[in-house]
């Protein structure tokens, strides 16, 4: 059978207290808490990377069969998105990929194929990596609700964690939230309709059916991770079903990260499955044009699984975005006057192309005669003159520090200034990164440094992503 043997999970560094935007449209929506903000250099894929190898942790990449890619914010309306996650990742080129978008229950759709796929024995390892950056139209209760996160599983029939026991899905054919292509926010309709006609009916009768389906009752679910807009609609769902709200349901994360959309059911099983014992069993619940209902039971491998950020270490993790502007800015919701520079140069798709392993998963190569690494790849070994006698090497997770360092005050940047650093690798070799998630004032030389995986620029289109520096987060 089926089932979790890893999971993961991505919080952006930075919140956005939400009294600052209620101030800044002079207090029309008083709503407590924070949200969390992707980064200016961050997007739904950027975020997907990051959980997908905080999920990795310990698993050999090399058995993964198939990439499923969830997000309804994918930064590309036409171009596969798990392509760029997986190139990221570093994983083969012969494995099947799979975006699923369109509908805030992405993520448990896509969940539920790779759960499928290992049990019709048409795969044997399937990574599943959701990432969302939806947007709020400003002066909205939806740009004060909404916030940014990732959740990563890795679906197998061996060393499971968590077993799959079953599932239920119902289509309803409804405009709740939408999107037209020309739309930059998030869209919904009346309030009252979409919660007495959606989601307070739909939610607990799909529930109903799963569990009978399943053999069981509310009282045996030990912790329920269910979508939900707000705090008030999760506990009149609970109350219908039966669930106890302070036992059994997990918390939404509505005053420390906000509404992720289709990741956010995935980030709740992800912290379920932080605290979950073995015999308990999960649900996980996801709500749009209809619902998807996936029940399944931990077992003594969910003890395995350690040294995970996923939820709890990244909540702890933050820093305050200083101001609603600063937020709008890197949002790219505000014109603003550009520096008397250069324009970028052109981004060049042959480059791209024959760079997509050392520039995309950040692979260079090791000696095989003196064991030394370096970046990027090339014949010649620079210790003892060795000619074509490598092996690959992945820098993205090999412990860093600080040699030398530069603020740059005159380069364009939406965050200024530019720090540009010197990066020595623990096992040998030398790069040249931009860094990151960083307050300039606290940035020294020794620093111990992390690989993060980010956007550089955007032209005609085109995101290039390539690897930055980070001070070590948690």
């Amino acid at each position: 059978m089926a089932g979790i043997a890893s999971y993961g999970a991505y919080i952006p560094l930075f919140r956005l207290n939400r009294a600052d935007i209620n101030s800044a449209w002079g207090g029309m929506f008083p709503v407590p808490g924070e949200k969390a903000v992707a980064g200016y250099d961050e997007d739904s894929i950027t975020m997907a990377v990051a959980a997908a190898r905080d999920c990795l942790k310990g698993f050999d990449r090399s058995k993964v069969d198939r990439l499923y890619f969830a997000s309804t914010t994918s930064p590309y309306k036409e171009k596969l998105a798990a392509s760029i996650v997986a190139g990221a990742l570093g994983l083969r080129n012969d494995i099947y990929t799979m975006d699923f978008s369109g509908s805030l229950r992405a993520g448990t759709s896509a969940l539920r194929a790779a759960m499928d796929a290992v049990d019709s024995k048409a795969a044997k390892c399937v990574l599943i990596a959701c990432g969302e950056t939806r947007l709020g139209a400003p002066k909205g209760d939806k740009e004060i609700t909404l916030g940014d996160g990732a959740a990563a599983f890795l679906v197998s029939d061996a060393g499971v964690a968590a077993q799959f026991e079953g599932s239920y899905s119902v289509f309803q054919e409804m405009h709740e939230n939408w999107r037209s292509d020309k739309d930059v926010f998030v869209r919904s309709w009346e309030e009252r309709f979409i919660r007495e006609v959606g989601y307070t009916r739909v939610i607990p009768q799909s529930i109903g059916v799963a569990l009978k389906h399943c053999n069981i009752t509310a009282k045996d679910i030990a912790k329920a991770a269910i979508y939900a807009p707000d705090p008030r609609l999760l506990a009149t769902v609970a109350g219908k079903i039966g669930f106890e709200p302070f036992s059994q349901l997990v918390d939404p994360m509505f005053m420390t990260v906000g509404n992720t959309g289709a990741a956010l059911s995935l980030m709740m099983l992800v912290a379920a499955l932080e605290d979950a014992n073995p015999g308990d069993r999960l649900m996980c619940v996801s709500y749009g044009d209809g619902c998807d209902v996936l029940i399944m039971k931990a077992t003594e491998g969910i003890t395995k699984i350690k040294d995970r950020r996923a939820i709890k270490r990244h909540l702890e993790s933050k820093k305050m975005i200083p101001n609603y502007l600063k937020y709008i800015q890197w949002r790219g919701l505000m014109e603003t006057d550009p520096p008397s520079r250069p324009p970028i140069n052109h981004i060049s798709v042959p480059a791209l192309w024959r760079d997509r392993e050392w520039g995309l998963s950040l692979t260079g190569q090791r000696c095989k005669n003196c064991k030394t690494p370096q970046y990027p790849p090339q014949r010649v070994c620079v210790i003892c003159q060795a000619q074509d006698n490598f092996e690959p090497y992945h820098f993205t997770d090999v412990q860093a520090t600080l040699t030398s360092f530069s603020h740059d005050n005159l380069a364009a940047s939406i965050d200024p200034p530019t720090t540009i650093a010197a990066v020595d690798f623990v096992e040998g070799g030398r790069i040249i990164f931009n860094m990151t998630d960083r307050n300039p004032e606290e940035v020294k030389t020794g620093m111990p440094l992390e690989m993060v995986f980010r956007q550089v620029h955007y032209w005609e289109g085109i995101h290039n992503y390539w690897w930055k520096c980070a001070p070590i987060r948690c």
